[in-house]
């Protein structure tokens, strides 16, 4: 029996300052709209290294130039839904970047109603359910680098 499996990957940049972490809020996407994201994350392309993904993203959402020695590794997650759906079979790699060049701003409108800075311990209501996770154990010291999430 031939049983195709496939992982999307993503990468997911939480930029940094002081205690506080950029988020955006997600609309007219059709994926968890209405709830607070990773300022910049998006799935690596063909050809594309997690690295490479991370920096466009920080480009095209947000206007910032990322240096790739500026992005840190902080964990990689593997999370499902469980409904066999290749969309949600997912390999997620978060970094947080604490250095860069620009000044971030909404340029994906059509994908985000707002920008904000928030503190690590006062996030606000929704955040998306696996960002949260890593947001949480970040906060409190204990993010391994290696989690599994939805199993």
């Amino acid at each position: 029996m031939t049983h195709d499996f496939r992982v999307v990957p993503a990468a997911y940049v939480f930029l940094r300052r002081g205690e506080d972490v950029l988020l955006q809020l997600r609309k007219g996407t059709g994926y968890m709209d209405d709830h607070w994201a990773a300022a910049a994350a998006g799935h690596v392309e063909a050809n594309e290294s997690v690295f490479a993904a991370a920096c466009r993203e920080a480009v095209e959402e947000l206007g910032l130039t990322i240096d790739p020695a500026h992005l840190k590794p902080l964990t990689t997650m593997h999370r499902t839904h469980a409904n066999n759906s290749p969309i949600d079979e997912r390999v997620d790699f978060f970094f947080e970047c604490r250095s860069w060049e620009g000044e971030p701003r909404l340029l994906e409108t059509q994908k985000a109603a707002d920008l904000g800075w928030f503190s690590l311990d006062a996030l606000p209501h929704p955040v998306v359910p696996h960002e949260k996770y890593v947001l949480d154990r970040l906060h409190a010291g204990r993010l391994d680098p290696i989690v599994s999430f939805g199993f």
